[in-house]
């Protein structure tokens, strides 16, 4: 049986990282060891490919206040990459402040090599966005605010 050694540098690095970048898991392989982060099971865990070994218990970040009940809020329909603009260098679709109209497109999520386009619900202003260009979002994490 091979002794496996845990590197907890590495486990704060890779939570850091769920935190900046809103995933719910990430998991790193080098050789035969493995080191997944998950935060949705408030657990993390470091472990040989073959067999679990330790795991170490990480309590999820506090959540930021939640305007997802905000009659405006648009959420993701899916989990995937999030885009402002058609394309690298064009013009976004939305910036705060612009008026949209309902059916819209707003941006593009791209899972799956796919390019799904989120629409308004309702005509108004975009007084907030939320996501991030260019970053993963989650199913049902807020997007932007349309009053």
């Amino acid at each position: 049986m091979s002794k496996f050694n845990i590197d907890n540098d590495a486990i704060r690095q890779l939570a850091e990282l769920l935190d900046e970048t809103n995933l719910t898991e990430i998991e790193v392989a080098t050789g035969d060891n493995r080191i997944r982060v998950a935060r949705q099971g408030t657990m993390v865990a470091a472990a040989p490919a073959a067999a679990p070994v330790a795991a170490v218990a990480a309590a999820a970040p506090a959540a930021p206040a939640d305007a997802s009940s905000h009659p405006g809020a648009v959420k993701s329909p899916m989990v995937g990459v999030v885009y402002f603009s058609p394309e690298p260098g064009a013009a976004p679709f939305i910036s705060p402040g612009s008026s949209v109209s309902e059916g819209q497109t707003i941006m593009l999520i791209e899972a799956m090599k796919t390019f799904n386009p989120i629409r308004a619900h309702k005509s108004g202003k975009i007084s907030q966005i939320i996501a991030i260009d260019g970053h993963p979002v989650e199913y049902d994490e807020m997007l932007v605010i349309i009053e």
